[in-house]
């Protein structure tokens, strides 16, 4: 288990502090928070690379920023997202005028958050792409490639693009580069033990004594099946026929390959070099020459139990990219040729780097950075609007109260196919929209302010696709509602129903993929039936709530479509969505202590 940390929630953001101070010839901390970048400036122009994801699967992401590798590195909550706000912060510290590629595993809560942080750069002027490795072939089969998700194989991705970029690469061949690796690049791991979050003393899963979980996650989902736990010859021949049973057809020719043997956390690296010995032979047997295989811990999580093993077959243009280069605090590898950096983190002080980003924007756009307030369309509050603004900040302390009653619960029912991690994500959250409710109250701004500036609040802070999800929602609602009164019962169910419309856009969910959408859906068709059959807001809110908390029940009876729950739809059967029940439960407990008067 973890055993070393102060607060549980601060886990993320005192492990940044001690990485900074450990390593200040590599990195230093973005100014805007979310990650860090490299401690130096490059010289001239080059596209800069962030890896990025939630945290605790140390070295990546952030073990390998530095010259030859990546540029800065995102940093969310443990097994979360960043939120869009991160990445953002991040990126206009790290760029240097010839684009961003932001680089993650696929998953859902990073696609949506770095998607929405590279369309913020673009029309900011500054060129920006996402790139999802998608190399576990345990998680989908062939034939749905492009819903793997991505493990430790993206090492290999994020090594060659990061190199491409440091040989002066334009945007669009870093972006040739990755997706060429990913598209050759295939991993299969296992696990003995599941993994445990800081402050928590169970694991998320467990694997049976005896037997080891195949097809396991890094963000501590348990494995797609599990078998008898082998000897080491016979893990090895598991491992090597799975991924040469996956050989790219464009690769069929190809017999140089990059080999990575990985170890997720509490796998000790003698029993690795164990492995390695089979490993080795049986891909020696198997015609391939293996080119700088790393064996270690390069892709983790946490104090996970288990290995393993990824391929990239390469050519002559990513054997080249594989072997330049790097130095970064957790991977270094030959010497980098002359300094290739124009000023250091001592002769670029803090306050200069933290003003560099809106000057680099505010060239490119031919305008100023607009402020918060404007990009919230904020005004003032009159009259019975104040009480609107009351009964918001009142339903946020509601749900503030609920979510922390309830977080180890929906932690546990996260981790039945996900990584646990759903509860802390949702306290971390509303503690942050809470927060901005009560400043914007303070002010006595209009409730869509008030809304839209809780909504990004708690995206920025939760980070994940719950957070994403719930920002967007709560900024719709605001946006429907009056400024200068108390809003009538219409406007109500147009802020509901804009709020389903901007999450079912952002996630792409539909009722039925069990995800939070099965409890929304339900309860904004049940409210607006309600008040337009004439009863009172109060009463259509409690009504629709009942139905959103049966709908959420329901989906236990449903197999997950999307997300991280979708390769272990099974496992899932059984267990309700964690992102309907906890919306359900919210909204419950709104209605029953901040009930809504027309």
């Amino acid at each position: 288990m973890t055993r070393i940390f102060n607060d549980p929630s601060r886990f993320t953001d005192d492990m940044v502090k001690g990485f900074t101070a450990a390593h200040p010839e590599h990195v230093r901390a973005a100014p805007g928070g979310g990650g860090v970048v490299r401690a130096a400036r490059p010289a001239t122009p080059k596209v800069a690379v962030l890896t990025g994801g939630g945290s605790g699967h140390y070295p990546a992401f952030c073990g390998v920023v530095g010259e030859g590798f990546a540029d800065g590195s995102v940093i969310g909550n443990v097994f979360t997202s960043p939120s869009a706000a991160q990445a953002h912060s991040v990126a206009t510290e790290a760029e240097s005028g010839a684009g961003v590629l932001f680089m993650f595993g696929n998953y859902a809560g990073d696609v949506m958050n770095f998607g929405q942080a590279a369309q913020r750069l673009t029309d900011e002027g500054i060129p920006a792409r996402c790139f999802a490795v998608t190399d576990d072939v345990a998680s989908a089969p062939a034939a749905d490639a492009a819903k793997r998700r991505g493990i430790a194989g993206g090492f290999t991705v994020y090594k060659t693009a990061s190199a491409a970029a440091e040989e002066g690469a334009s945007l669009d061949d870093v972006v040739r580069v990755a997706a060429r690796t990913n598209a050759r690049t295939r991993s299969l791991g296992v696990a003995f033990a599941g993994c445990t979050l800081p402050g928590q003393r169970e694991p998320l899963f467990t694997v049976p004594e005896g037997k080891l979980g195949l097809g396991l996650g890094i963000h501590g989902e348990p494995g797609v099946s599990e078998s008898a736990l082998a000897t080491a010859e016979e893990l090895a021949g598991t491992l090597v026929e799975g991924l040469l049973a996956e050989r790219p057809a464009e690769a069929a020719d190809d017999s140089r390959v990059a080999v990575l043997l990985n170890g997720l956390g509490s796998t000790k690296y003698e029993e690795l070099y164990v492995l390695w010995a089979s490993v080795a032979k049986r891909l020696a047997d198997a015609g391939l020459d293996l080119v700088r295989p790393e064996v270690g811990e390069l892709v983790t999580s946490l104090d996970m139990a288990g290995c393993s093993l990824t391929l990239t077959w390469l050519d002559e243009e990513l054997e080249r990219l594989w072997l330049a280069p790097a130095d970064t605090p957790a991977f270094r590898r030959g010497r980098m040729s002359a300094p290739q950096t124009a000023q250091t983190a001592q002769t670029a002080p803090e306050a200069q780097t933290r003003e560099a980003a809106p000057a680099r924007r505010t060239a490119r756009t031919g305008g100023s950075t607009p402020s918060s307030d404007a990009a919230r369309g904020s005004g003032t509050a009159t009259g019975a609007a104040l009480t609107t603004l009351a009964t918001a900040v009142e339903a946020f302390r509601a749900a503030h109260t609920l979510l922390h009653d309830q977080e180890e619960v929906l932690g546990r029912l996260d981790a039945v196919a996900g990584d646990g991690d759903h509860g802390r994500g949702m306290c971390k959250g509303v503690d942050a929209a809470l927060a901005a409710a009560e400043q914007q109250r303070e002010r006595g701004a209009a409730p869509a302010a008030l809304l839209g500036a809780a909504g990004d609040a708690w995206a920025a802070e939760a980070g994940g696709t719950s957070g994403a999800l719930w920002g967007a929602g709560l900024r719709a609602f605001g946006s429907a509602l009056p400024a200068d009164r108390a809003p009538e019962p219409a406007a109500l169910v147009a802020g509901a129903r804009a709020a389903l419309e901007a999450v079912t856009s952002l996630g792409k969910a539909e009722p039925g993929d069990k995800t939070l959408v099965d409890a929304l859906a339900p309860f904004v068709t049940a409210f607006a039936e309600r008040t337009d059959a004439g009863a009172s807001s109060a009463e259509s809110f409690a009504a629709a709530a009942e139905t959103a908390r049966t709908a959420a029940e329901a989906t236990a009876e449903l197999r997950p479509k999307l997300g991280r729950a979708r390769p272990l739809a099974e496992r899932s059967l059984g267990t309700p969505d964690p992102g309907a029940t906890s919306l359900a439960m919210v909204l419950t407990e709104v209605s029953a202590t901040t009930p809504l008067s027309d």
